[in-house]
């Protein structure tokens, strides 16, 4: 044990780790929710409303949008979690003692930030009511009619907002584990100094011990996803043929994590310990399991450090939003950049260590 400092260190290293990010880290209220506004009444009553929003804390305006298309393109690219629509007669309705309604769209493939956006938005609906009928009483009724619209998962079904999250969980524990395990395996047998004699280059090396789990990668996404459609019944609303093309860069980036932890780890032990522990953080801070935007704003930009943050946006736009890779720019540039950077390393440390 005492020569083993690697195990002894990740010991006492992953009970900590998981007391910091439950203990504080992870929150299940979210607040701060990003919105986008579409005011067609541009009234002091429609400003009052949107003020007690915004009081509320649990509502960020981020954009004023000047159409409805704008409102659902930002809601599609996942600029925004909510969209609250003013009609163009809001005041004028609210002055003839007539309920006035207000449109307010809910992004829904995140079930816990949706059932929170719907619960507030409802109650807060419902107390400017109840000021105004107070102050006016000739008013027949609840002047202010929200009418909440939860898109993409208007059932709030569990297992459409789970179990494509779980297929980027099983990606990512078999390419690392099974790729850092089975290095250092062929490590300790001499497998790989066999190799060595012969005329291959190390990137060579690299692509041949990538390839096999690039194509294994590809059959567990198959298997899941009919497990998904024919036993839960998830519908997927966008391109199968893009969800396999964006998944290539993150298992990319998922191998070449494997590489680098299997060329720190000297035994098959420390290497399921290491990935384990890079693991931990990956389901609990990529937003799998808990909302990101609960998170405290170190942890959240910390959460942008971790490739599965970027896939998971990616399989629930495609399966969930039905959006293309126009909308997903972003998580797919940086799923590119882990894939150039973690195997460029791994291919280096690799090529220092056997030579």
């Amino acid at each position: 044990m005492r020569r083993d400092r690697m195990t002894v260190a990740l010991i006492f290293m992953i009970p900590l780790v998981q007391l910091l990010l439950f203990g504080y880290a992870i929150q299940t209220e979210v607040k701060h929710i990003k919105t986008v506004v579409f005011d067609q009444s541009l009234s002091y009553e429609s400003r009052d409303l949107l003020q007690a929003f915004v009081a509320s804390g649990y509502f960020d305006v981020i954009a004023a949008a000047g159409s409805y298309d704008e409102v659902a393109e930002m809601i599609d690219s996942g600029q925004a979690k909510v969209g609250i629509i003013f009609p163009p007669d809001f005041a004028h309705t609210l002055k003839r003692g007539e309920p006035s309604q207000v449109q307010v769209i809910v992004d829904a493939s995140d079930s816990m930030v949706s059932n929170q956006a719907i619960a507030i938005a409802n109650s807060i609906g419902l107390l400017k009511s109840q000021e105004m009928l107070f102050q006016k009483t000739r008013l027949s009724g609840p002047p202010y009619d929200i009418r909440v619209r939860p898109w993409y998962n208007p059932d709030g079904i569990t297992a459409y907002y789970m179990v494509p999250a779980i297929l980027g969980i099983i990606v990512t524990m078999t390419m690392v584990i099974l790729t850092a395990v089975a290095i250092v395996r062929e490590r300790e047998r001499g497998t790989l100094e066999q190799l060595l004699v012969t005329p291959i280059k190390s990137l060579e090396l690299m692509i041949g011990k990538i390839v096999p789990y690039i194509v294994l990668g590809y059959l567990q996404i198959t298997v899941a996803l009919l497990v998904a459609v024919l036993v839960f019944q998830v519908p997927i609303k966008g391109s199968v043929l893009e969800l396999y093309g964006l998944t290539l860069f993150f298992i990319t980036a998922s191998l070449g994590l494997g590489i680098m932890i299997s060329n720190l780890a000297r035994t098959q032990m420390q290497a399921f310990q290491m990935s384990f522990f890079v693991m931990l953080p990956s389901i609990l801070l990529s937003g799998f399991m808990f909302p990101r935007d609960a998170m405290p704003k170190i942890i959240y930009y910390f959460s942008d450090l971790i490739p599965l943050t970027y896939y998971l946006d990616i399989i629930r736009g495609i399966i969930l939003k039905g959006i293309g890779a126009e909308y997903l720019v972003g998580q797919v540039v940086a799923l590119l950049v882990f894939s150039i950077v973690f195997v460029t390393i791994a291919t280096l440390r690799f090529t220092k260590r056997i030579a």
